[in-house]
């Protein structure tokens, strides 16, 4: 069914957009007089608006969250995939989410899989979606996956959450520390340099080490600065090279603290994915494909191949994990147990629920550190710059007392 994008107006005189579905213009002006919304324009949806949608499409992490939920309802209530999608998007909060959902309804309409169709908007699909979505498909249980995507989605959802409310606090308090710091550098400094200068007095190291840099910093801040975003431009590229984004990965899980903590919840994620689908009906080669960019880290992808190629040769699931060296070793012994059970899916669960409570329990001690770990810090460079100033100033005492 054709799509068109309308402005119209409600009973209260509020200007309203979107998108709705319907076989003309003139059915597209009942349906919003049957919603009591008085059409001022309508228009199909054009191939500029598609393509627009390929280029863009992102939206937020809970939008992704209520969408899925919404799809894997609208599937298990026995509607087609076409169907569900016109239904989400009719019910779609912002025009954005409803212009990405009517690019993938006309790449399903053409023929395409669903999860081949969410490709269109990377920005609002991204590839771990995908993967699970192509895994349901292939399983022929698309229903059933998407309502334990859906629920995978709502846990990390949540999860980051509570992780960013718990780092809002210390990074206020290190933002205004440093922006105290370059104030003082920029302001407070050079008027105590004039001072010292009258009396021509031999500096302290530590003195002579803050004035060189706050002369520094208000002669070339700007290009400092612009050096700054240049570098981290640069490195936000490099990061994508296959390459250098497998070097910082496996880097990444060998940082002491963080490293096991990085470590836990990429395994957690790799175990939730692959529960999902594999509880789904899909073969574990069809559940490692899905749950290989779960991880979000190059070396569980680079171990899911691994699994992979020796279960093609025959041998214990089990024992592939373990020969990769990557997963915890709690979760290789908890997914033996399965395989001696005959019940991996439901291991790899368990699995995934201890290493949540284990990352949220390792997250929250180590933010617990980082607020006194930043407060200790900063103010060391404080006291510092303190100190710099003080110390010229005590001499000079010494001097006109003596």
């Amino acid at each position: 069914m054709p799509a068109f994008e309308y402005v119209a107006v409600d009973g209260h005189g509020r200007r309203q957009k979107g998108i709705i579905s319907a076989d003309s213009p003139r059915s597209a002006r009942r349906e919003l007089r049957l919603r009591d919304l008085m059409a001022l324009d309508v228009n199909p949806v054009s191939e500029k608006a598609a393509t627009a949608s390929r280029i863009g499409g992102r939206i937020s992490d809970k939008q992704r969250v209520l969408l899925v939920r919404q799809l894997s309802v609208l599937l298990q209530s026995g509607l087609p995939v076409e169907q569900a999608l016109a239904a989400a998007a009719e019910d779609a909060a912002t025009p954005q989410t409803q212009r990405v959902l009517h690019a993938i309804k006309t790449e399903v309409t053409e023929g395409g899989r669903l999860a081949d169709a969410m490709a269109v908007t990377p920005k609002a699909f991204p590839p771990l979606v995908r993967s699970v979505v192509a895994a349901g498909e292939l399983s022929g249980r698309l229903g059933d996956v998407t309502e334990r995507l859906a629920t995978y989605l709502e846990r990390s959802h949540q999860l980051r959450q509570k992780v960013q409310a718990a780092l809002i606090y210390p990074a206020v308090l290190g933002i205004m520390a440093i922006g105290m710091i370059i104030a003082m550098m920029l302001f407070v400094v050079p008027r105590l340099v004039e001072q010292f200068d009258l009396f021509d007095a031999d500096l302290p190291l530590i003195t002579r080490l803050v004035i060189g840099l706050s002369e520094t910093l208000q002669s070339h801040g700007l290009w400092i600065a612009l050096g700054l975003a240049m570098l981290a431009v640069a490195v936000a590229r490099a990061i994508r090279l296959p390459a250098i984004r497998r070097s910082l990965d496996r880097y990444s899980l060998s940082i002491p603290v963080v490293g096991p903590l990085n470590r836990t919840v990429c395994a957690g994620r790799f175990a939730r994915v692959f529960a999902t689908l594999s509880g789904s009906g899909a073969t574990v080669l069809e559940a490692l494909g899905g749950a290989k960019g779960a991880a979000g880290n190059l070396v569980f992808s680079d171990a899911a191949d691994q699994i992979a190629e020796r279960v093609r040769e025959g041998g214990s699931f089990a024992s592939a994990l373990k020969a990769t060296g990557v997963f915890p070793p709690m979760m290789v012994h908890m997914v033996s147990s399965g395989e001696a059970g005959r019940d991996i899916p439901g291991m790899m669960t368990r699995a995934a629920d201890f290493l949540d409570v284990e990352f949220e329990t390792g997250s929250a001690t180590l933010l617990s550190l980082l607020e006194p770990l930043i407060i200790v810090v900063l103010g060391g460079l404080v006291g510092l710059i303190v100190l710099s100033v003080m110390l010229p100033i005590l001499q000079l005492n010494t001097l006109a007392i003596g």
